[in-house]
């Protein structure tokens, strides 16, 4: 939700080498899988013994005599030298040594078989709890598969207008806005005893039964004056909200565990998970995205918004099913010795659950008291708080210059792939650039872009001889590689601003408020769009719309001066001072 998108197997993707490092956005090159010194006997024990001599001769492999060898058989180094048969205790020992050399090539022949698999992985080994990981981000990112099959339901089922729209999807994304609470009941109330496989077996379900009532659910309705006067609009809602929010606690509850699973990779100096874990993990969902981006849209124009998300619900059943896979002991059993304990050590463990929320919620809102945090919070809110016209454009290019939803959805590959791009060059040319500055400069360059829409709704890009299907591709490519300029930044600023002890829990209050922001500029951009009469006919007033909303875009910059000094550091000087690890959204 947050992290620079992606960043992983997504620039694995773009780059060749794919010799990237730290969590933020490069990664750890792939670590060598070795075999274990049982592994090794076992392997050595099935190979045929074969005389020194013969073995010299035939794989013509030069072996290096350890200085204990040469102490217990002397005629060793003889035999090396001067090519002789080794006597009888010679050739015992060279065996052994033949047998340890064979499986250290079985191991290198293992891990040759394996090397698509490590690099797929980032280098990680593909333990069933890494699988389930990165799977539950896939889920997350392929969900997109639905995004305009919700859009295209609202607005041609139930006929909702420009504003509707945009103040309803701006509805939709409340679950968002909460992550904190996710995270506080999924550490302080396990269910089952479980605090991280029965919230997400939990958010699965929910998803699949929200996605089977959209697509089985009432598909009439009965509009009056635009009022609903039926269940059906109101069940489409709740159902919509319930998605979301499965989505979100999902969310919340792996990337609890992948920050458990870094911390514990660094304490006993697993670089590969500590380093590329979070990696992985964004990559996965940017995987999921690029995979479902196209699909969202083509399969609109054979079947209804209805049948997408009945085609939608088999994804969040894979979060369930695949939590499965997951290692997690209960709440109140404890082994020791071989055997379970059971009884009063659960209450204490609730108890101590309970009582670290309590201290979490404590220690949260004195951090959000501190000036030091609370004004670059308020400057981020006000930055992502300004209007948006999204909502009228899109009814601008479905009702007026006539794209279809395939369209839309090469759409949404092209600004899925250019996002990954502008991931890359933020990394490669601005890591190194303070962030108040970064911010700052791409609000500044992003007005007179966006105005560029105004030869879009003039038509006037056709006088140009440019037709509108490129410019929009265009814009969106622009867009997107500027909007991952504006986000990245945010997220390293965020990151700054948590202090040790309670990183997780302001982090997800950060990146909950940020979301909330932009729920208030979509609402803010919808009540524009009802007060200047943009309706999905009436497009007259859509420049005015679009430039009121480019412009207020630079209000918020008259407040820059609240990033004072933890703002004047770049990404990589806050690296240096061990700032990394990011979230999603």
């Amino acid at each position: 939700m947050l992290a620079a998108i992606i960043q992983a197997l997504t620039f694995y993707l773009l780059s060749s080498s794919a010799q990237f490092h730290r969590v933020d956005s490069f990664l750890h090159p792939a670590t060598r899988i070795t075999l274990s010194p049982t592994r090794r006997r076992q392997n050595a024990s099935a190979l045929p013994k074969l005389n020194f001599i013969q073995y010299k001769q035939q794989s013509r492999t030069s072996i290096v005599v350890n200085a204990d060898l040469k102490e217990v058989v002397p005629d060793l180094v003889d035999a090396t030298n001067n090519g002789k048969e080794c006597n009888d205790e010679c050739n015992d020992v060279m065996n052994s040594n033949i047998d340890l050399m064979q499986s250290e090539n079985d191991a290198s022949s293992i891990e040759g078989d394996d090397s698509i698999l490590k690099r797929l992985f980032l280098g990680i080994v593909p333990t069933p709890d890494i699988i389930a990981i990165a799977t539950i981000y896939f889920v997350e990112g392929a969900l997109g598969l639905a995004r305009l099959a919700q859009t295209f339901l609202l607005k041609d089922e139930f006929h909702l207008g420009p504003a509707e729209l945009s103040a309803t999807l701006g509805l939709l994304s409340l679950p968002w806005t909460i992550k904190p609470l996710y995270g506080f009941l999924s550490d302080g109330f396990p269910i089952f005893g479980y605090r991280r496989r029965s919230y997400l077996v939990l958010a699965g379900f929910v998803g699949f039964l929200s996605y089977l009532v959209l697509a089985f659910g009432l598909d009439t309705v009965a509009v009056v004056d635009g009022v609903d006067t039926s269940m059906a609009f109101t069940i489409t809602i709740i159902s919509l909200l319930l998605s979301s929010a499965s989505i979100a606690l999902s969310d919340v509850v792996a990337d609890g565990i992948v920050v458990q699973k870094t911390r514990e990779a660094s304490e006993r100096g697993d670089d590969a998970i500590a380093g590329g874990l979070q990696s992985l993990c964004w990559g996965s969902a940017a995987m999921g995205a690029l995979v479902s981006a196209y699909f969202s849209g083509s399969l609109l124009e054979s079947m209804s918004p209805r049948e997408v998300f009945g085609i939608a619900s088999v994804l969040p059943l894979l979060v369930s099913g695949i939590s499965f896979l997951m290692q997690e002991e209960p709440i109140g059993k404890k082994i020791s010795n071989g055997d379970i304990q059971n009884g009063e050590v659960n209450d204490f463990e609730i108890e101590q659950a309970e009582a670290t929320v309590g201290e979490q919620m404590s220690s949260l809102w004195a951090a959000l008291r501190q000036p030091n945090i609370y004004k670059p919070v308020l400057f981020l809110f006000l930055w992502k708080a300004t209007p948006t016209s999204d909502g009228a454009m899109l009814y601008f290019m479905t009702n007026d210059i006539g794209f279809g939803p395939e369209f839309l959805g090469r759409a949404r590959l092209v600004t899925a792939a250019s996002s990954l791009v502008g991931v890359f060059l933020y990394n490669q040319y601005l890591r190194r650039v303070p962030i108040k500055d970064v911010l700052f400069w791409t609000s500044i360059a992003s007005v007179p872009l966006g105005l560029t829409q105004l030869l879009l709704i003039s038509h006037y890009n056709r006088e140009l001889g440019i037709p509108d299907g490129a410019f929009v591709f265009g814009d969106d490519v622009v867009f997107s590689i500027l909007g991952e300029f504006a986000f990245l930044p945010t997220l390293v600023l965020a990151a700054r601003l948590c202090p040790p002890g309670i990183e997780a829990v302001l982090f997800a209050t950060l990146m909950s408020i940020y979301n909330g922001a932009s729920t208030v500029g979509t609402e803010v951009g919808a009540a524009l769009t009802k007060s200047l009469s943009v309706t999905e006919t009436d497009f007259s007033n859509l420049a005015l719309l679009t430039i009121i909303c480019n412009v207020s875009s630079l209000l918020p910059l008259v407040f820059i001066g609240w990033l004072d000094g933890v703002g004047d550091e770049s990404q990589e000087e806050m690296e240096a001072k061990g700032i990394d690890g990011f979230d999603k959204e």
